[in-house]
């Protein structure tokens, strides 16, 4: 008599919900074939509903934007020369007055002539800021740029080419001129005797009158 064959295990999920709904115990090969497939359903879930990462341009750092300098922009070298405390090259913020130059120089001197100065001029990179004593003329190329005008008129006896040179309507020629003729007279006795000069003539003349003045 043949043995009977060894029951066959279900086929399907379904064919063992049924047999464990029945009460029949499953076999250990069938919990453990339930318990690989419940691992593998849970790391399918987990693997569909998770948060996508991100693409991988988004997580490489960008690089940050190059600044600008602008320092060279923001300061001006300025040398401060003549009736000042402390003389000697400064820098300043751009777009500082000539007062904030002499601050930075101690001040002037007791013997300074601060009336010639325009105190509220710009100051420009590179320039020199000379403050005369009392009776003296500002040397060749002070207040370079325009940073220092002299409020009263230019002293005809005293003003070197150079400062003849920066009068509206003077060049270079006739500034050397007015030093050629100055030399010859002796010295200049009125704002007339600028007529003296060659390449000077009454509408030139009265152009500047009122930026000269004989001393």
């Amino acid at each position: 008599m043949e043995a009977p064959a060894p029951p066959q295990p279900p086929s399907s999920w379904r064919d063992r919900l049924d047999l464990i709904a029945a009460g029949v115990p499953p076999a250990p090969a069938q919990v453990a074939g339930a318990v690989a497939g419940l691992a593998t359903l849970v790391v399918v879930g987990w693997l569909l509903l998770r948060e996508p990462a991100p693409p991988p341009e988004a997580s490489i750092p960008r690089a940050a934007p190059a600044l600008t300098s602008t320092t060279a922009a923001a300061t001006v070298v300025v040398h401060a020369a003549g009736a000042v405390r402390r003389p000697g090259i400064y820098t300043l913020p751009a777009g500082g007055r000539v007062a904030d130059l002499l601050a930075m120089a101690g001040g002037a001197t007791s013997d300074a002539d601060l009336d010639r100065v325009n105190l509220a001029a710009k100051v420009v990179d590179g320039s020199q800021i000379y403050v005369p004593r009392r009776g003296e003329s500002a040397p060749a190329g002070a207040g370079n740029g325009g940073a220092v005008a002299v409020s009263g008129p230019l002293d005809l006896n005293t003003a070197t080419v150079e400062q003849l040179d920066e009068l509206p309507g003077i060049g270079p020629t006739t500034a050397k001129a007015i030093v050629d003729t100055r030399e010859r007279m002796g010295g200049f006795h009125s704002v007339d005797d600028l007529l003296e000069v060659r390449g000077i003539g009454p509408a030139k003349l009265d152009a500047i009158r009122d930026l000269v003045t004989v001393g």
